[in-house]
């Protein structure tokens, strides 16, 4: 007997077996503890939107405060007058 023919023996016997009983507050836990997990989830999501909205809405007033898209003035040269 090969091993994986162990294997599924064992698999076997124990799926025909008793099954053995369920706890009676089970399913009531589970659903509790869902519950939170969904919470939690919807929590860190908004906290995630907010800090993206929070971070566009700081980059769009320093780049209207210090318009980078314009350029400086060159120092090189002076002004000419009088032509």
């Amino acid at each position: 007997m090969s091993p994986l023919d162990r294997k599924e023996a064992q698999v076997r016997a124990l799926l025909e077996g008793p099954h053995p009983a369920v706890p009676a507050g089970l399913a009531a836990a589970a659903a509790v503890r869902g519950r939170r997990m969904l919470r939690r989830r919807r929590a860190l999501r908004r906290f995630g939107w907010t800090l993206l909205c929070a971070a566009a809405l700081a980059f769009t007033v320093w780049a209207v405060l210090t318009r980078p898209w314009v350029t400086p003035p060159s120092g090189v040269s002076p002004p000419l007058e009088g032509w």
